[in-house]
């Protein structure tokens, strides 16, 4: 993140005593400044002394603000440092070495601990970098040996011990088991992790990986050991572009920090020509050029605008380090603050809403046959296809059953016109497929299962008719059902002032109903392409004003594009949804998005408490400044204690947790 305009140095380069340099300074101005002040009131030392003691205390504290100002000065950019430096020479030259003193004691203190306070918000996000291992034990041949990660190519294989970290985006090809993803994900319970079925299988697509296979950098293995294939080289890791991209979101600025840049542009030349006018007042009060210089001098210290200038990039920094530990990267402070003024959200079907997958969910016997029956026959058949659909078929049906498919072997598999498949098995031709199929190959379809089909199919559902010989033994229906969690999620959204929750999808308008009916969305718009979903989405703007898109970040990305908020649902997996989205859920986990709602609009009402803080404080000293009720000495004290009480506010970010 860059600096905040005007307030701060250039804290991380080291100085010669190391990190805490400013900090240090500023102590040895605080003592030089007291020891000073006491000699002069209780001691008859020489004035020299009293002075060199003074003029160390200016040395000290001003060192880092002159080298700010001056840093500045040759770009042609005048600042809030070499406001005060004027100030501190200012005191100086009315013999007033105690107050410049005091000033830049306190200014450089407040600097000083100001650069701690927010180190901590950005340790939070420096510390993802130490997630990944420094070395791997890559296995060759049979053997291991330590390697460092930077040397791990695409197609290595390393071994994970138990409790270690796993050192690359990869997928397990040995072993099983259970991984700690919270640094990438967020998840808060392990995850279980088991080898693929086929070690030598090559995946063309990252999300064709099986969940329960993949596996990323910087996640902790649990108490088993495993063998795991690198996909990914360590500058391409998901670990690695989280980073960067957190890197990349603190310099992207948001609406209130650009709205207090334009006033900041604004409000300096006003109060240049004030500290001015003010310098002329002894023409107007009966009062020596003294004392009006002095007033101008207090006015500059008092109209300082550095706690605003630091009061928003605080807060989003603490927004985005506490959004990364929780699993949600958001990208500026743009996404931050218009995430939280939402009053809509638009949602993908396929993957977002629903599991994604096609599952069994209605299984009708016909002409007597059971359940067992009917399940053995689709079984053997669909085991030979390669179909979508087949595969929801075996798995889920292999899991009514409760035992293993070693006896349900079919045999001469057979496509039909695109609309199903015919086999043998246990010596009879077994047909599957939709109505369509039975009506181009001339078969009579009885009206009460025609009826029985379409009922099914205005339900959503997919439906494949089961006959054997001729008779029809059977329908199944299948269904991309919706996630467990996307009910109480939706619910929750509701609760946070959502009004509006849509579904764009592609699926015909049956299935979208369907879906929608279920988990309570307020409306559903199915058979949608692409561009269609970007129209929705700009219609629905036109009311909403704000409206973000959710979906995995690729298909949806257009939509994404013309939404306010972009969101990406399980871009831990994906690169294109990592790029494409404004925020992305690095889990595949819907119900994350209420928390990074919820810490958004806490981030936003903190943002908005720290401009009150900034400005009521210029506010107040202003005139009391004007008025000689305050000195420079109080008045720098007040301001730069508004500055930390802003920073500190923001950092309270860090530990939001969402009330339940």
């Amino acid at each position: 993140m860059k600096e905040a305009k005007g307030c701060n140095h250039e804290h991380e380069q080291k100085g010669v005593l190391g990190k805490n340099t400013e900090l240090y300074f500023s102590l040895a101005s605080g003592l030089f400044l007291g020891t000073g002040f006491l000699i002069e009131l209780f001691a008859s030392f020489s004035d020299i002394l009293i002075l060199i003691l003074y003029l160390l205390a200016y040395m000290f504290g001003g060192f880092y603000a002159v080298k700010g100002a001056f840093d500045k000065i040759r770009y042609g950019e005048f600042e809030i440092d070499f406001l005060m430096i004027v100030a501190a020479i200012g005191a100086a030259f009315l013999d007033k070495w105690a107050e410049g003193a005091l000033l830049l004691f306190l200014f450089s203190l407040g600097h000083a601990l100001e650069h701690y306070a927010m180190s901590k918000a950005r340790k939070s996000i420096a510390a993802l970098t130490d997630l990944a291992p420094k070395t791997a034990l890559l296995k060759t041949n049979g053997e291991t040996k330590e390697v460092a990660i930077s040397e791990l190519k695409a197609g290595d294989v390393v071994v994970v011990r138990p409790n270690s970290k796993i050192a690359a985006d990869g997928v397990v090809i040995k072993g099983r088991s259970s991984v700690n993803q919270a640094p990438i994900t967020g998840e808060s319970i392990p995850v279980d992790k088991r080898a693929i079925a086929d070690s030598t299988a090559i995946f063309e697509l990252e999300k064709d990986i099986p969940e329960e296979s993949r596996v990323f950098s910087g996640t902790i293995n649990g108490n088993n050991t495993l063998e795991v294939r690198v996909i990914k080289e360590t500058q391409d890791s998901t670990l690695s572009r989280l980073v960067t991209m957190v890197q990349e979101a603190q310099a992207h600025k948001s609406p209130t920090q650009l709205l207090t840049d334009k006033f900041e542009r604004i409000y300096v030349p006003v109060v240049i020509v004030l500290v001015i006018v003010l310098n002329f007042a002894f023409l107007a009060v009966d009062e020596p050029w003294r004392d009006s210089f002095y007033r101008a001098m207090a006015v500059l210290v008092a109209a300082s605008p550095c706690a605003l200038a630091i009061s928003t990039p605080s807060a989003v920094l603490s927004g985005i380090a506490r959004a990364a530990k929780g699993g949600v990267l958001i990208k500026g402070g743009k996404p931050l603050e218009d995430l939280g003024s939402l009053t809509a959200i638009a949602f993908d079907k396929t993957g977002t809403l629903t599991e994604g997958k096609p599952k069994l969910v209605d299984l009708f016997p016909l002409a007597e046959i059971d359940k067992i029956t009917l399940l053995e026959v689709a079984i053997a058949v669909e085991k030979l296809s390669d179909h979508p659909l087949a595969k929801a078929v075996v798995r889920d049906g292999l899991q009514l059953l409760q035992r293993k498919n070693s006896n349900l072997i079919a045999e001469d598999l057979e496509a039909l016109q695109g609309r199903g498949i015919k086999a043998r098995f246990r010596g009879s031709d077994i047909f599957i497929g939709n109505l369509d199929l039975y009506q181009a190959l001339g078969v009579a379809i009885p009206e009460d299962i025609s009826e029985t089909v379409k009922s099914l199919e205005k339900q959503g559902k997919t439906t494949m008719l089961v006959k054997r010989d001729d008779h029809f033994i059977g329908i199944l229906g299948l269904m991309d059902t919706a996630r467990e969690s996307a009910k109480e999620t939706l619910l929750r959204l509701k609760s946070l002032g959502i009004r509006k929750m849509i579904m764009l999808t592609g699926d015909n308008q049956n299935v979208a109903d369907a879906i929608a009916k279920e988990i309570h969305l307020t409306e559903a718009f199915g058979s949608l392409l692409p561009e269609e979903k970007v129209a929705a989405i700009k219609k629905l703007k036109q009311k909403e004003n704000k409206i973000a898109m959710v979906g995995d970040g690729v298909n949806d990305a257009p939509a994404m594009a013309h939404s306010t908020v972009g969101i990406a649902m399980g871009a831990a997996g994906s690169a294109v949804a990592l790029e494409t989205a404004d925020i992305a859920l690095m889990a595949d986990k819907l119900e994350i998005l209420p928390f990074a709602i919820a810490l958004s609009r806490r981030a936003h009402v903190i943002i908005k408490q720290n401009i009150w803080i900034s400005l009521g404080v210029v506010a107040l000293l202003i005139p009391a400044t004007i008025l000689n009720w305050a000195n420079i000495g109080v008045a720098v004290a007040i301001h730069e204690g508004s500055t930390l009480v802003v920073v500190l506010n923001a950092l309270r970010l860090l530990g939001y947790k969402m009330k339940k």
